[in-house]
């Protein structure tokens, strides 16, 4: 069960480079996108099937691009499958009009662009060494490089965003600006949305992984989390933010954790209106399962 779970979360594996199928909208790939901050890498632009550049459209973009679309391409053999939760949505009318960019991860570098950084930074020296040192099987460290999230907000925000605001016709505003990933792409969702308040206007976090690593017991990376958050969590009156959990496998050891992050977000002054936490009895920690409850943030997101 461990290894499946680093497996899950870990796992190096080559991807397709054929343009995923999709059953509504069309998909355009800027093919290893080239960054100052970032390994090269693709980004994948779904457009819905009535776009035009006539209209104005939010900007969601999402993590893990390669794991959004056509589970005939991913390593698991399950997606997402945005464009058909998007699709139905848009059909209708349960939703504003929206972009989607999927930006796929660096694969080797995931773990460590994807760990918010000015939490990490407040470990102490001794804890952040353990963390480095830490493996996720004999000889493989969780850790492969230094931290570089920071680094990643970067070239979302002063590349790959100016990039989709010229090309496409989209708003440019916060209030029309989104960010959303599972799992660790849950933990640098919420990382955005504090570091860019003025970037993003709302973030959805699914299976945000508070444990940073893999084990729970005396691993002070959630307490980290909670103290970066009460520091740094955006004006609640004018972002919204989602988090959800499931109970199974990974998701299983969530709970807790979510639960102090609750305690903040009310603390911070966030309600109904603009945050959401969601658990899901029985679901595990799978694209299968954030399929299945995908449209409950798109629509807390782009709601009409």
């Amino acid at each position: 069960m461990k290894s499946f779970f680093l497996f899950l979360l870990f796992s190096n594996l080559v991807y397709s480079q054929e343009l995923p199928q999709v059953t509504s909208g069309t998909i355009e790939r800027i093919e290893n996108f080239q960054s100052n901050f970032v390994t090269s890498r693709n980004i994948d632009i779904w457009l819905p099937d009535d776009y035009s550049s006539t209209k104005q459209y939010n900007v969601l973009y999402m993590h893990d691009g390669q794991m959004l679309y056509d589970a005939e391409q991913t390593w698991n053999k399950q997606a997402w499958e945005v464009d058909v939760v998007m699709a139905n949505l848009l059909a209708e009318n349960k939703i504003q009009d929206v972009i989607i960019v999927g930006i796929w991860n660096g694969v080797e570098t995931r773990h460590f662009d994807y760990f918010p950084q000015k939490a990490f930074e407040m470990l102490t020296p001794k804890q952040q060494d353990s963390i480095y040192n830490l493996e996720r099987s004999e000889g493989v460290k969780y850790f492969n490089g230094k931290v570089n999230s920071d680094n990643y907000l970067q070239f979302i925000v002063k590349e790959l965003k100016p990039m989709i605001d010229k090309k496409y016709a989209v708003y440019q505003d916060k209030e029309h600006t989104f960010i959303a990933g599972s799992s660790m792409g849950g933990l640098i969702s919420m990382y955005a949305i504090c570091e860019y308040p003025s970037i993003f206007g709302g973030a959805a976090c699914l299976s945000t992984h508070w444990p940073g690593v893999f084990h729970v017991a005396n691993n002070p990376i959630p307490k980290a989390f909670y103290r970066y958050l009460n520091e740094n969590l955006p004006n609640p009156k004018n972002h919204k933010i989602y988090f959800d959990f499931g109970t199974e496998t990974l998701d299983a050891v969530y709970e807790p954790l979510q639960n102090e992050v609750d305690k903040i977000m009310l603390k911070k002054g966030y309600a109904a209106t603009n945050w959401m936490t969601r658990k899901f009895e029985g679901e595990n920690h799978s694209e299968l399962a954030w399929q299945k409850r995908l449209d409950i943030p798109f629509v807390f997101l782009f709601g009409k």
